[in-house]
């Protein structure tokens, strides 16, 4: 396997058919098996060891679950579904397990299940510039900026000193192009103030700590087009990418019943509920309800069952 092929086989991840909702497992235990190789040099886990730090990350960062059996487990399904031709998953007995597997954490502990991503998909990874350039694709494709120094710090891949290297970058991982100017004409729409609380700090003539959010993510095919954004505190914008915060059908402020704070200050949070956000100037779009409607399925976090699925309800993936 050349380096080409890894960075293509990681661009192609089968996603799992989850109803029209994001399914960022696969990404998710890569990331995490990443961050294993750069501390320890190896990928070769039991799945009774990655079960609850993978499906902590996947509840984190995926759409919200409230099935707490399924939430417990949810590190099983990239373990059975992750492609072999990146991934070796064997019983206790050494034997090979296939992508027809049950993806249930019980049976995968009582077999024993061992994985590891394959000896010439690690031997390619030892370059530490190709992952750099494996995890930026999985978290450019899969994820908002927002989320990316929480999601790095959360699997160990702080590769920061990378940015210094004098090596050259095993290939430059192709984006989506973004639209120049994006984040001013939003700061402009919204008066250079935070939509949810006001926020409008300067220093002399900048905007500091006000930032523009997608209310569906550029990775996720969102438009950089004022009706799909907002201007944000740094505050706020990590709590909405987060699913924190949401915004109603009419375009009111909701926290979710899972965020909870012990300080005045994060209890400041509850008080935004059932606030109006703020309307952008005058001859500017609104926000167009169907991205609305994309964060409220697909980020927002509920307590009472996954958006539109029915209460403690998640959609059984497919691969």
């Amino acid at each position: 396997m050349s380096p080409e092929e890894l960075l293509d086989r990681l661009a192609g991840l089968r996603r799992a058919n989850m109803g029209n909702r994001r399914a960022p497992h696969k990404p998710l235990l890569l990331l995490w098996l990443f961050g294993r190789f750069a501390a320890a040099g190896s990928t070769v886990v039991a799945y009774a060891e990655a079960e609850e730090p993978v499906s902590r990350l996947i509840n984190d960062f995926g759409p919200a679950v409230i099935n707490r059996q399924r939430a417990a487990q949810r590190a099983a399904m990239p373990f059975v579904h992750l492609e072999r031709e990146l991934w070796d998953l064997r019983d206790g007995l050494e034997r090979a397990i296939g992508p027809d597997a049950p993806e249930r954490g019980k049976w995968l502990r009582d077999r024993g299940a061992v994985g590891r991503l394959r000896p010439e998909v690690e031997e390619l990874l030892a370059d530490q510039q190709l992952l750099e350039s494996s995890a930026r694709l999985l978290l450019d494709a899969h994820f908002t900026p927002a989320l990316e120094a929480l999601i790095r710090a959360e699997t160990g891949l702080d590769l920061a000193d990378l940015e210094d290297s004098t090596q050259p970058v095993t290939r430059v991982v192709r984006r989506r192009p973004r639209k120049a100017g994006f984040a001013e004409e939003v700061l402009r729409a919204y008066r250079f103030a935070c939509a949810i609380c006001g926020y409008d700090g300067a220093l002399g003539r900048q905007p500091v700590g006000l930032e523009a959010a997608h209310v569906r993510w550029h990775s996720q095919k969102g438009p950089d087009t004022v009706d799909n954004a907002l201007a944000l505190c740094a505050l706020h914008h990590a709590l909405f990418d987060l699913g924190v915060l949401g915004l109603t059908a009419d375009l009111r402020i909701r926290v979710s019943e899972l965020y909870v704070a012990r300080s005045e200050a994060g209890r400041a949070v509850d008080s935004l509920a059932g606030r109006r956000l703020a309307a952008p100037r005058p001859g500017k779009p609104l926000l167009d309800r169907v991205f609305v409607s994309w964060h409220d399925k697909q980020v927002f976090k509920y307590a009472g069952g996954a958006a539109g699925t029915g209460p403690g309800a998640e959609p059984h993936p497919t691969v």
